[in-house]
């Protein structure tokens, strides 16, 4: 079963950065396949996640926090219409967060940022471990973006729901 790796944090502003294509190489064993620039790893080959864990932390020049998740569970993620009631925008970026593990609480939603005036931010739905969103582009976005973590009282890493698409395609799924 193949597994998705999602990197929290890692280059952006500066921190943490590193050559996620340079990483995907040293795990080419694993049959790693590298997503863009924000450290996301599709992971073809058979491993235990622990040890999977193990063998991203020992190779990345700092420590991050390091989500796996597997690649069914973002298949059928996307099978959702997450998004039928929000028609594309071309001033709104589709996202996807993951939860670093399950929450306890979670806020009621959908939860809109900032909560009055023109939003920017917006929580639609969660399913388990995913938070699904949208959010204008705006400088500010960041911000609230950096909220979601206190909201659901766990680390998460949010990637665009075209990332997740290349995710699907990686993995030989049909994206609908």
């Amino acid at each position: 079963m193949a597994q998705v790796v999602f990197l929290r944090g890692v280059n952006v502003g500066g921190h943490r950065t590193f050559r996620p294509a340079a990483l995907a190489a040293d795990l080419r064993h694993l049959d790693a396949v590298n997503i863009g620039a924000a450290g996301t790893f599709v992971i073809r080959a058979p491993i235990g996640r622990a040890d999977l864990r193990a063998e991203c932390a020992r190779r990345l020049p700092f420590d991050t926090e390091i989500v796996i998740c597997p690649g069914q569970d973002i298949v059928r993620l996307l099978s959702h219409e997450a998004f039928a009631a929000f028609p594309p925008r071309p001033d709104e970026v589709r996202f996807v967060s993951v939860l670093a593990r399950p929450c306890r609480s979670a806020p009621e939603l959908p939860v809109r940022q900032p909560p009055d005036g023109r939003w920017l931010l917006q929580v639609l739905a969660r399913d388990g471990r995913y938070v699904i969103g949208v959010y204008r582009r705006h400088m500010h976005v960041i911000r609230y973006l950096g909220t979601l973590d206190r909201l659901f009282g766990v680390p998460l890493t949010t990637r665009n729901w075209n990332t997740m698409t290349a995710i699907v395609k990686v993995l030989g799924k049909r994206v609908p």
